[in-house]
């Protein structure tokens, strides 16, 4: 990989290390804003996936310095909507998802273009992990019995 894509990789990966960083603090919070009959399974669900965004944030600022690059200081966007609704919270975090499959999608390219297999088995293996997070979202979403996929 030359220079350019080498720094373009470190880009990307400093993006999706602030990405997952920002999922921490997101769903630490939303894990401290559910109420109701159903909180202890959905406040265990938030904080597993917490858990996971610090353990993939820690995965690319190690891919980051292999690369020789700086990791990031940096956290992604941070919006408070205000809205506590589990409902809302999953719509949230669907989006947040959303955002960070993007990024991985977007590392993937570099890497199939630049025959970098490292970055792309990892892309690839986080691109997994991103889809069935999102599915596994989109499934909390749907009322009981509906068999369609969530439409935001």
């Amino acid at each position: 990989m030359n220079e350019k894509d080498t720094n373009k990789s470190i880009d990307i990966l400093n993006k999706i290390m602030e990405l997952e960083l920002a999922g921490v603090v997101r769903y630490t919070h939303y894990s401290l804003m559910v109420y109701g009959y159903n909180r202890i399974p959905i406040v265990s669900w938030m904080k597993s996936n917490a858990q996971e965004g610090l353990t993939h944030a820690h995965r690319a600022g190690e891919l980051v310095t292999l690369l020789g690059g700086h990791p990031s200081l940096k956290i992604g966007a941070l919006l408070e909507s205000t809205k506590h609704h589990i409902g809302d919270i999953l719509r949230e975090s669907l989006e947040h998802e959303k955002t960070a499959l993007a990024a991985y999608y977007e590392l993937l390219r570099i890497a199939e273009s630049r025959k970098s297999v490292l970055l792309e088995e990892y892309a690839r293996e986080m691109i997994a992990a991103e889809e069935m997070h999102l599915d596994e979202v989109n499934k909390m979403l749907r009322n009981p019995g509906d068999i369609q996929a969530f439409k935001p």
